[in-house]
């Protein structure tokens, strides 16, 4: 018992289907071999296709008399659909764009902020600067009008003691002028 194989359903079924297959293709191209079958089946596909295009005018007369959609106008409804959808897609994506640029502009913008917030930071003690620069010009003029006033008067005390060594010597000529002079004899001229 060893040698036999266990019923398998699915294996039976298959090769019944195989089968079926095999004579249905058989007797369709016994069908279509056939030139009255295939000129029968061509009139009725035409007679088949005309009263379709009938049927449709018809439905589509009744459907606008009754203000019913047709499959047409469900079709177009469709397209349209798809065609605002995708419009709303573009114009998300553009505003996503938008969104980003500003971000990147608010923070160019805060960028600038700093930067100007550092300017007027550097104006305020460029500022500070000149009123110190100019109080030490005020002083440094007022020292160099007391330094001119007392080289002013240096000048004079030079002059005054010009005049004085002047009249100095003047006196120590004429004291030696007037002093009389010793010989060696210890006699006076």
């Amino acid at each position: 018992m060893t040698g036999q194989k266990p019923y398998d359903p699915y294996e039976y079924l298959h090769k019944f289907s195989q089968l079926w297959e095999k004579q249905m293709n058989d007797f369709i191209y016994l069908w279509t071999d056939n030139k009255e079958f295939v000129k029968m089946s061509h009139l009725g596909t035409e007679i088949h296709s005309r009263y379709l295009e009938a049927f449709k005018k018809n439905q589509e007369a009744l459907a606008g008399a009754l203000n019913l959609p047709t499959k047409n106008d469900v079709s177009n409804v469709a397209a349209l659909t798809l065609q605002t959808e995708e419009k709303i897609e573009a114009l998300e994506e553009q505003i996503w764009d938008l969104q980003d640029s500003i971000k990147s502009q608010s923070k160019e913008i805060g960028s600038v902020v700093e930067v100007s917030k550092e300017i007027i930071k550097l104006t305020k003690q460029l500022k500070t600067e000149l009123v110190k620069t100019k109080k030490e010009l005020a002083d440094t003029r007022d020292l160099h009008e007391e330094i001119q006033e007392m080289k002013f008067e240096l000048m004079k005390l030079n002059q005054f003691k010009e005049e004085f060594e002047t009249l100095k010597n003047l006196i120590e000529k004429k004291d030696k002028q007037s002093e009389p002079v010793l010989t060696g004899a210890g006699t006076t001229i």
